[in-house]
């Protein structure tokens, strides 16, 4: 820890506001790392081949990222960075308790220094799988090693850019880095697949809106109609997620040593938030990943894969890789409607559900039993607050016994769940996908509510004193 302590120190850090800033102030601050966000995700680096890069959709909305561009891996480093720390407390392989100011910094100045190798990890990954076609062409590049090591530098510096902004928005802005930016990439998916005036070679709209207008206009009314339900399944999912976040369950408490006192522990469906499905798209984005990685490898033990596309339709890379999009399609419904209702494709279908959805299951026991969330942690947590259930002895036990009545059910429920609506987003071809959606029902939520706080918090200023 002591050499970990001094690597920390020699990084860079943003340093913290001397006065707390105004809401208007923290505001701006917001908006102007959003706009360094989308500028990064225009600009390519040198040594790329924009016109040979292979994108995922689902990969770019889960990092916040934009294949081929600066931030090609988005915050992929600083959520896996986060995540192995997390796991690696909770199952008591490093010592570190977050609760004290200290042992915090410490969490952080490590996790800042995983989140940075794991830059430069997932960049030559990136580079040595294939997805990033590394172009000689520039002549500051003499060769293909220099050229790779350049292009893996230059994306990890965008990743490590992407570090720095997350503690400006922490410190100076609303909200965190990581949340804003996974739901700008959603909300940019899903305004250009829904309104972009951009035009293809025939000079079709891509947008699916304006192509529907358009094709109305040359009378084919029809045809137009057909562009419109991968809008109607995204209010669908965007609706259905807002409703259940509001579902929970709350276990009345009252404080053991004051009478009268209370208070409620929520139980939320979504108990685990969108982490299980978070995690399983993960794992199959990897197994994707990891193909193509064999497949350059000359060991195709997932599927033969074809200009950097997977062709083997029964391997496990295809059987499990999301149904593609009705986009994909040029955004015409009913042509996606019949090559998903071939029988392969159905399987393609079924079996891809079955896997997201154990997946979730899985990931969601998996972290509630890893991250102090279960009922024997919870339990212990409300014990040495001085809660107890009304009715019940205080004993950690005795609570620990309610709470299994709800969390494990709740969280295999809820996971459940986000694994079918991300499914069946993927399916009906949502826009932005299932789980993008999810992320960002959820990140705006918490978003209005660092608003509604910032805003009471100015006009009670001794309030922030008080709840400090």
């Amino acid at each position: 820890m002591s050499v970990i302590d001094s690597i920390t120190q020699i990084l860079p850090e943003v340093a913290r506001p001397e006065r707390q800033p105004a809401l208007k102030e923290k505001l701006l601050w917001t908006a102007a790392v959003l706009l360094i966000f989308y500028i990064m995700g225009q600009v390519y680096p040198l040594g790329i081949d924009p016109t040979n890069v292979v994108r995922f959709e689902r990969l770019e909305i889960l990092f916040g990222s934009r294949i081929g561009t600066l931030i090609t891996i988005g915050i992929g480093p600083i959520v896996l960075a986060s995540i192995f720390l997390q796991l690696a407390i909770g199952a008591g392989l490093i010592s570190i308790d977050t609760s004290k100011p200290e042992s915090k910094k410490r969490f952080q100045g490590l996790q800042k220094i995983l989140a940075i190798a794991l830059a430069f990890v997932e960049s030559g990954i990136y580079v040595y799988s294939g997805y990033l076609g590394v172009s000689l062409a520039n002549p500051l590049f003499g060769g293909v090693l220099i050229a790779r090591l350049a292009v893996i530098f230059q994306l990890a510096i965008g990743s490590i850019i992407l570090l720095y902004l997350d503690e400006v928005v922490q410190k100076y802005g609303i909200g965190s880095g990581i949340s804003l930016f996974i739901a700008a990439g959603v909300s940019q998916a899903v305004f250009i697949g829904a309104f972009s005036i951009g035009t293809t070679e025939t000079g079709a709209f891509l947008g699916l809106v304006p192509k529907a207008l358009q094709t109305a206009f040359s009378g084919d009314i029809q045809t137009a109609f057909w562009y419109l339900p991968p809008i109607f399944f995204t209010v669908i999912v965007f609706l259905a997620t807002v409703y259940v976040e509001g579902m929970r369950i709350e276990l009345p408490l009252a404080y053991g040593r004051a009478r009268g006192l209370g208070a409620r522990y929520p139980i939320k469906f979504l108990y685990v938030s969108n982490i299980p499905v978070i995690l399983a798209s993960a794992v199959i984005i990897n197994i994707q990943i990891l193909g193509l990685l064999f497949a350059n490898a000359g060991v195709p033990i997932m599927g033969h894969y074809t200009q950097n596309q997977p062709v083997a339709e029964a391997s496990i890379a295809y059987l499990s890789q999301a149904v593609a999009s009705p986009l994909s399609f040029g955004g015409n419904y009913l042509v996606y409607l019949q090559y998903i209702s071939n029988p392969l494709e159905i399987m393609h279908v079924i079996v891809y559900g079955i896997i997201l959805v154990l997946l979730s299951v899985v990931f969601g026991w998996f972290w509630i039993e890893s991250t102090g969330m279960g009922a024997k942690d919870v339990a212990r947590q409300l014990e040495k607050a001085g809660l107890q259930i009304p009715g019940f002895r205080a004993d950690p036990r005795v609570i620990e016994g309610v709470l299994s009545r709800y969390i494990p059910i709740i969280t295999i429920l809820g996971s459940i769940f986000v694994g079918l609506l991300a499914w069946f987003a993927d399916i009906t071809g949502a826009l932005g996908t299932g789980t993008g959606i999810l992320l960002t029902v959820g990140i705006l939520y918490r978003f209005y509510e660092d608003l509604a706080q910032q805003q009471l918090f100015e006009i009670y200023p001794a309030l922030r004193n008080f709840v400090q």
